[in-house]
C-alpha cells in the first residue's frame, strides 16, 4: 500500500499518512514554464495498492489536471490498483442540466479520471449521491455525520439542540444526523432567483428558544447560511451554528461569516484552510485524516467500508 499526494492539501495527506504508520510515497508534482503540469513518481509502484490524495477545489481546474496526470503516471508504471482519493469532488454541484444547452459537467470529470487510470473513487459527501453512477468503477462516499455527531455532543452537551437544513434538498442529510443525535429537525423553505443568491422565505418548525444547528454538504459564498441563520434567530432560535463538510468559502464569504449572526462554523479539513479561515473567530477545522485512513485501510484489505457508518 502506497500513498501519493498531489498539492491541493498535503497537510491532509500527511496526516492520512501518520494515521496509517507510511511515509508518502517520494514524487514531485511540479510546472514548466508554461505552466504545463509534470508528474513524477520517485518509487517503484509496479504491483502496488496506490491511493492518490487530492480534492479538486480552488484552482480546480489545475487541481483536477494535477490528479489526472498523476494518475496516468501510476498507470503506466503498472501499479496493480490505483485509488482517486478526492475529499472535495469538485464540479459536483454541476450533477444535471440545468437549462437548455448546459454541461453535465459531473459525469465529464467522472470520466476523465476512470479514464486516467483510477479503479476506485474514495470520496466525502457527494453533492449529490447520484454522482456515484456517473462512474463505471466502483465508488466510495464517505459521511461526515458520525463525526459530527461526536464533535456536536462534546460541545453542544446540555444544550436543547435542533439539527436544520438549510433547504429542502438537503433534508436526507440533516435527518441522519438529527437521528444520530435523537433530536428534532427543523427545514428553511429557500428561493433562490439566480445562481449564488438565495432568500430565505420561511421556517418550517418550531425553533423558538432551541439552540439550532444547520448542517450542509458545501459553503461557497455563505449566503445562504447566513441568511438561514439570520431566520432562526428571527423566529426566536437561541443560537445558530453550522456544521458543513466542505468549506469552499469563495471571496469575501469568511468576512460575511464572521458579521453574521452564525455562532461558530464547523468544516472539516477537506479544503486546506486559507489564512482568512484560520484567523476567523467564528471558523473552526475538524480532521477527517482518521476516518479516510481508516476507509483506506479497510479497501486495502478488502474489508467492509460501509460497517464505518453503522
Amino acid at each position: 500500500m502506497k500513498i501519493v499526494a498531489c498539492n491541493s492539501n498535503r497537510p491532509l495527506a500527511e496526516a492520512v499518512a501518520a494515521a496509517l504508520n507510511l511515509p508518502l510515497t517520494k514524487a514531485s508534482v511540479r510546472r514548466f514554464a508554461d505552466m504545463e503540469i509534470f508528474v513524477e513518481i520517485h518509487e517503484n509502484v509496479r504491483g502496488e495498492d496506490v491511493f492518490v490524495v487530492q480534492s479538486t477545489a480552488y484552482p480546480a481546474n489545475d487541481h483536477l489536471m494535477e490528479l489526472l496526470i498523476t494518475l496516468d503516471a501510476l498507470r503506466r508504471a503498472s501499479a496493480k490498483r490505483i485509488t482517486a482519493v478526492i475529499p472535495y469532488f469538485g464540479y459536483a454541484r454541476q450533477d444535471r442540466k440545468s437549462g437548455s444547452r448546459t454541461p453535465i459537467s459531473a459525469k465529464l470529470v467522472a470520466n476523465l479520471i476512470t479514464e486516467a487510470g483510477a479503479n476506485r473513487v474514495l470520496t466525502m459527501d457527494l453533492h449529490a449521491a447520484q454522482i456515484q453512477g456517473f462512474f463505471d468503477i466502483p465508488v466510495d462516499n464517505l459521511y461526515a455525520a458520525p463525526l459530527y455527531a461526536r464533535d456536536i455532543q462534546e460541545r453542544y452537551a446540555g444544550r436543547n439542540l435542533m439539527i436544520v437544513s438549510p433547504d429542502v434538498g438537503g433534508v436526507v442529510r440533516a435527518r441522519a444526523l438529527a437521528k444520530r443525535l435523537d433530536v428534532d429537525l427543523a427545514i428553511i423553505d429557500k428561493r433562490r432567483e439566480q445562481a449564488g443568491v438565495s432568500e430565505v422565505m420561511n421556517v418550517i418548525g418550531d425553533v423558538e428558544g432551541r439552540d439550532c444547528i444547520l448542517v450542509d454538504d458545501i459553503v461557497d459564498s455563505g449566503g445562504t447560511l447566513c441568511n438561514a441563520a439570520a431566520a432562526l434567530i428571527k423566529e426566536g432560535a437561541r443560537s445558530a451554528s453550522v456544521y458543513t463538510t466542505h468549506g469552499v468559502l469563495s471571496g469575501g464569504a469568511v468576512a460575511r461569516i464572521a458579521s453574521s449572526p452564525i455562532e461558530m462554523m464547523t468544516i472539516t479539513d477537506s479544503i486546506i484552510a486559507t489564512e482568512a479561515v484560520r484567523l476567523a473567530s467564528n471558523v473552526r477545522q475538524v480532521t477527517i485524516a482518521p476516518l479516510l485512513a481508516e476507509a483506506m485501510r479497510r479497501i486495502s484489505d478488502e474489508s467492509s467500508v460501509s460497517s464505518l457508518f453503522d
